[in-house]
């Protein structure tokens, strides 16, 4: 009796085995069940506002017993761009982020920090206090401190006196630079914070080598801290600059955005037209832009921190 062999390709090679894919099986709704009522409450009181936003922005909604708004598309936006006083804010609000933020909070931030770091104890903790508590200080608060200093009766023009130099209106003659010092007297903390964190990761025997090779403290600061701790400069004018965009209590203190709008950034911009002249839908559009300008920050700060050390 002959039996036969069952067939086989011996010529062949067995090809590649397909990956086993894991099963979903009830237990992953499961494991997501903890995570549904955060969702829920990110879909409720984030997303629907901002959407409800993005639409109000196209509407003509105001608060004047309208009786009902209507789509009027990009209206609001052409509107901004064709109106004198939102372009002054743009420009001002510019130059309040790159006076306040980029130039003094980070460069007074990153010179504190380099300073405190070769500085005794007792000077460290009493400058890192004096410093600190100006950042804790409630906006208003800030407001009404820097109020008082740059006044025409004011604490600046008192120094300026007893040292027989001429005084001035300070919030008058040059209202954005005054909101600016303020931003910065307060805002610098943070920064400090930062550099003086990204300072203590350097190695000591960097810049120790460095010292034996002659290179000078300015040299030292150029060629090795400031490239060990770009990724930390970047993070911090990212955030600075966010934050900066966003003031609005600070300045309403102090000026009001005036005189004349001379220091009316866009968020004190922003808040005239929604609810001083109740136009809701073009306001929301004006925050919208100012969105869109933080974005645009955001995008170069991004791509400065994917930058290879």
């Amino acid at each position: 009796m002959t039996t036969t062999a069952p067939h086989t390709d011996l010529g062949k090679t067995p090809g590649p085995t397909a990956p086993l894919r894991p099963r979903r099986g009830p237990g992953a709704l499961v494991r997501a069940l903890p995570l549904t009522p955060a969702v829920v409450l990110l879909l409720l009181f984030l997303a629907g506002p901002i959407a409800y936003c993005v639409y109000i922005a196209f509407t003509d909604l105001q608060l004047t017993g309208q009786a009902q708004d209507s789509f009027v598309g990009f209206e609001n936006f052409t509107r901004a761009f064709g109106d004198e006083a939102f372009l002054n804010a743009v420009w001002l609000t510019l130059v309040f982020t790159v006076l306040s933020s980029l130039v003094g909070q980070n460069t007074l931030g990153l010179a504190l920090a380099a300073l405190m770091r070769r500085a005794s104890k007792p000077v460290r903790t009493l400058t890192g206090g004096i410093v600190v508590t100006a950042w804790v200080l409630p906006e208003v608060v800030a407001g009404f401190l820097l109020y008082a200093f740059f006044r025409r009766e004011g604490t600046l023009n008192a120094i300026l006196d007893w040292l027989h130099l001429p005084a001035q209106n300070w919030l008058f003659t040059l209202p954005i630079l005054a909101v600016s010092f303020a931003n910065v007297w307060r805002g610098t903390a943070f920064s400090m914070l930062v550099y003086s964190a990204a300072l203590n990761e350097i190695p000591k025997e960097i810049t120790e080598a460095a010292e034996v090779d002659g290179a000078g403290g300015w040299r030292r600061m150029w060629h090795i801290t400031l490239p060990m701790i770009r990724r930390s400069i970047g993070t911090n004018l990212m955030l600075n600059t966010l934050q900066t965009l966003s003031v609005f209590g600070l300045i309403w203190v102090m000026t009001r955005g005036g005189p004349g709008g001379k220091s009316q950034t866009l968020p004190l911009f922003m808040y005239e037209q929604a609810f001083q002249n109740s136009l809701i839908g073009y306001g929301t559009a004006v925050a919208l832009l100012l969105l869109l300008v933080g974005s645009l920050f955001s995008l170069v700060y991004l791509r400065l921190l994917r930058t290879e050390v």
